[in-house]
């Protein structure tokens, strides 16, 4: 029963033969009501005419003085007729009481529904010529019923009779016109999990045609998807492979060398390896996590005391170079954000403007409220980077002008991605004031 009302075709048939049933169900109810109406309104004429004409025969025909007319059809007994003189009954038909049908009034052609015997009647009465003459035709309403429910009898049952040959016409056509759904699940279960072609869409139905183009869209998305994953792991096995190769030759060197100076060089070097490959592999999950799309934890944070405790990390590999790094930023700045991914961001920024910048060169560090937006500018004395470079900023691995340097190639890539999820703006572009790289980064308002 659940698959059943799951299923689309089982769902429009019913509801189209729901739909349907109630049409049929409100016409024959108006039919009803219309027949019902004019059927009372020819009865109430036969009624008065049959009243004027016993109205104009009243007093005359002798056949009907103070006796009973015979019932000559068989319907005869279903209407009935009385004619008073006063309170006292002339004539009446078979089967009428002797009791006036409606009650003697000042009214004249009079219509009223009484009920004798429990039977209920439509009457009307009328005076003849005679004032002291009252005619009084009546009808049952079981007749009138009857003589409505014929008719309608006759108009619905065709009616009646095609609701099933409806629910099975719309059952085909529903089964025919859900035929192209059908047929492209049946494609996409034989497809092969690494098959992200486009599906055709030629003689595509125009309401099939969205989900055919939004599934093309996400197989599109997907292969790009398994395309980037596939190139990053293989960038990420060469990255590796360095410090590894490199950490092997120093640990052979190590074993191998008989001077204490050399075997001591050795195990820096092969220290400084593993440093190198253990800052690669956070990078690498840390990427990993960011492209995962979960969303991160946001909490109102102060910019200014984060990048301080970001700084103040860095400060050592700063001071092995003679670099002078400089923060100005007089106020507190709080920001909504990942405390975690706003950190790896700073400090991604800052770790790549001490890297890259020559013994003795200045990073400042800037943070100021800009039309009610926090802005944080990192600014190096270094090389810079020409604009092709610039716009290169961001993809794995690359490294901008100084294949050199000991970096992972990752940290913008990783600054990038982390600016996506904040909603950040980030321009590069070469600093004014240093030469170097400046690196702007605009938080949203509020």
């Amino acid at each position: 029963m659940k698959h059943a009302l799951r299923s689309l075709q089982a769902r429009t048939t019913s509801l189209v033969v729901v739909v349907t049933s109630a049409a049929w169900i409100s016409a024959s109810a108006a039919m009803w009501l219309d027949t019902r109406h004019e059927l009372d309104e020819l009865l109430d004429a036969h009624l008065v005419q049959a009243a004027s004409f016993l109205a104009r025969q009243g007093g005359e025909n002798e056949e009907l003085e103070h006796g009973r007319a015979p019932a000559l059809h068989p319907y005869a007994p279903r209407v009935a007729f009385q004619v008073f003189e006063g309170a006292q009954l002339r004539a009446r038909s078979v089967d009428a009481p002797t009791a006036p049908l409606v009650a003697f009034d000042d009214r004249d052609n009079a219509f009223a529904t009484v009920s004798v015997g429990g039977v209920p009647w439509r009457a009307f009465s009328t005076r003849s010529a005679d004032p002291d003459v009252r005619i009084i035709v009546a009808e049952q309403l079981a007749a009138r019923n009857s003589i409505a429910f014929a008719v309608i009898r006759s108009t619905l049952w065709p009616m009646l009779l095609a609701l099933p040959l409806l629910a099975v016409a719309t059952a085909f056509a529903v089964r025919r016109g859900l035929r192209p759904m059908k047929q492209l699940g049946h494609g996409l279960s034989m497809r092969s999990p690494t098959d992200l072609a486009p599906i055709p869409t030629e003689r595509t139905p125009a309401e099939v045609q969205p989900m055919l183009d939004a599934l093309n869209g996400l197989f599109g998305r997907i292969g790009g998807l398994l395309d980037s994953e596939r190139r990053f792991t293989a960038d990420a096995a060469h990255e590796l492979r360095t410090p590894i190769a490199a950490i092997r030759a120093q640990a052979q060197a190590a074993l191998t060398v008989v001077d204490p100076v050399a075997r001591q060089h050795a195990l820096g070097s092969t220290i400084e390896g593993c440093d190198r490959a253990a800052r690669l592999v956070d990078q690498l999950l840390l990427l990993a996590r960011l492209e995962s799309g979960s969303a991160p934890e946001l909490a109102m944070l102060d910019l200014a005391d984060l990048t301080r405790r970001v700084l103040a990390e860095a400060a050592p590999d700063a001071l092995i170079k003679g670099q002078r790094v400089e923060l100005d930023a007089v106020d507190q700045f709080p920001v909504l954000g990942s405390i975690d991914l706003l950190r790896a961001l700073v400090r991604n920024l800052v770790d790549n403007a001490i890297r890259y910048s020559q013994q003795g060169a200045h990073v400042s560090v800037t943070l100021r409220r800009e039309h009610a937006r926090t802005v944080l500018t990192i600014e190096d004395g270094g090389p810079g980077l020409p604009e092709p470079e610039r716009l290169r900023l961001g993809d794995r691995f690359f490294r901008g002008g100084a294949p050199q340097a000991t970096g992972s190639g990752l940290g913008w890539s990783i600054a990038r991605r982390i600016a996506a999820l904040h909603r950040l703006d980030v321009v590069v572009d070469r600093s004014p004031a240093l030469g170097g790289l400046r690196v702007r980064i605009a938080f949203p308002c509020g």
